[in-house]
């Protein structure tokens, strides 16, 4: 490519700019000077020689002559050396084009390697530098995609779910139990289990980042209860909870057995989830509905899932097909993630709706029944104690001895007489 520039240039430079192509050679020390010179067109011949002093002036009788050409950048001694070297250098070398043709003069200039845009100031970098700007437009682009995607990941982050509190104590009790069992035998657990008061089935999480959105959310959720009650036909939904299972064995949860009732419950998550994106709400996950009870996961503690990164299933082996317990269906919440929980442990309720045309008098009853249960338990426990012979032996001897050790003192008391008696 440079040979080619270099022939297509240096016959207009020499007939244009004489003097600039001369102090060119001159600088270079080409040994090639003459021949190139010689192929140049007579003066007069049209040939746009001109009668200018320097290097573009007429015929120089000393070329016609076959002499040495007496320029003035040739005067120089190193220079002269440098002339003799190449000279002898193109002698030596077997030429295979035509002595006079300038693709052999070409290939003896010293200059025929060097860069022909730095010497003639062709810049040919405004492409290249359109194609980096392009590049880095492009990487720019790229960068800040994926700043928009993590900004909108950490922005759209659930912090509010639908929530369908577990308050059966019989659930909560037995979970507690299970509880239990892990912490003991791995004490570093117990910074991973769930308070019994926050136990709940999660059906939607949504982002809502400011009031507007957390009001928008509160109307959503009272339009859901009519399509609910729709849902449930004036039916209660019973989900019963039996085994454990895990996510990851980073999260354990127990089951709800599969039924029709689980069938409408994952309906009814849908339906609400579509309510509250209708409303413009950022709601539900990419994965199906599952629903289940957490007691158990590693997030709750940083400095755990420094320590435990797996949960050993053989901990809760004798609960995975345990019965838990029934939870009907009464009330679902919309709760905050990140706000302070109530005293119970129990989330932040924003709203809640109700479900049921006496709802009322069915949750006193339900909480009469619960706490009759709770105290018939407490009675099979003091019986099972009572039962034990260990026990009967301790209260008949605090009992036994109570009375001897009073009756010995009123004896005493009697023997020696009364303050009053002898007065």
């Amino acid at each position: 490519m440079q040979r080619l520039l270099l022939r297509l240039l240096l016959p207009a430079l020499y007939s244009e700019r004489p003097v600039a192509a001369c102090a060119l050679l001159a600088r270079r020390a080409v040994p090639a000077l003459p021949r190139l010179m010689a192929l140049r067109p007579p003066a007069g011949t049209g040939g746009g020689g001109g009668s200018g002093g320097g290097c573009g002036g007429g015929e120089d009788p000393s070329r016609a002559a076959g002499q040495a050409p007496q320029h003035d950048g040739l005067e120089n001694v190193q220079q002269k050396k440098i002339f003799e070297e190449n000279k002898e250098r193109r002698h030596q070398r077997k030429e295979t084009c035509p002595a006079d043709s300038v693709e052999a003069l070409m290939a003896e200039m010293p200059f025929v390697d060097t860069d022909i845009e730095n010497e003639f100031v062709v810049h040919a970098t405004s492409e290249i530098n359109i194609i980096k700007k392009r590049k880095r437009i492009a990487g720019k682009e790229l960068e800040e995609g994926s700043e928009r995607k993590k900004k909108k990941k950490k922005q759209y982050q659930p912090n509010y779910f639908i929530s369908l509190p577990i308050t059966n104590p019989e659930i909560t009790g037995s979970i507690q139990a299970v509880q239990d069992v892990i912490i003991q035998k791995d004490q570093r657990l117990s910074k991973a289990m769930v308070r019994s008061g926050s136990l709940h089935v999660t059906m939607l999480v949504m982002h809502l980042s400011n009031e507007e959105e957390i009001s928008i959310a509160v109307g959503a959720l009272s339009d859901s209860k009519h399509f609910v009650e729709g849902l449930l036909k004036g039916k209660t939904l019973d989900l019963s909870f039996q085994g454990i299972d895990h996510f990851r064995n980073e999260v354990g949860f127990v089951k709800l057995a599969e039924n029709d009732h689980t069938a409408i419950l994952t309906e009814i998550a849908e339906t609400m989830k579509k309510i509250f994106q209708e409303k413009g709400i950022l709601a539900g996950e990419e994965r199906a509905f599952k629903p289940h009870l957490t007691f158990m996961k590693l997030s709750k503690s940083t400095e755990l899932r420094k320590q435990v990164k797996k949960i050993d299933s053989s901990l809760y082996e004798d609960f995975k097909s345990h019965y838990f317990g029934d939870e009907i269906l009464h009330r679902l919440d919309l709760c905050s993630m990140l706000k302070k929980k109530q005293p119970n442990g129990y989330y932040y309720c924003e709203s809640s709706i109700v479900f049921g045309k006496s709802h009322e008098a069915e949750l006193v009853k339900e909480a009469l029944h619960r706490e009759t249960q709770a105290l018939l338990s407490r009675l099979n426990q003091i019986k099972e104690l009572l039962s034990s012979p260990e026990i009967r032996m301790k209260i008949k001897k605090e009992l036994f001895d109570d009375r001897h050790n009073s009756n010995s003192t009123w004896k005493s008391c009697v023997d020696s007489g009364s303050p009053n008696e002898q007065l």
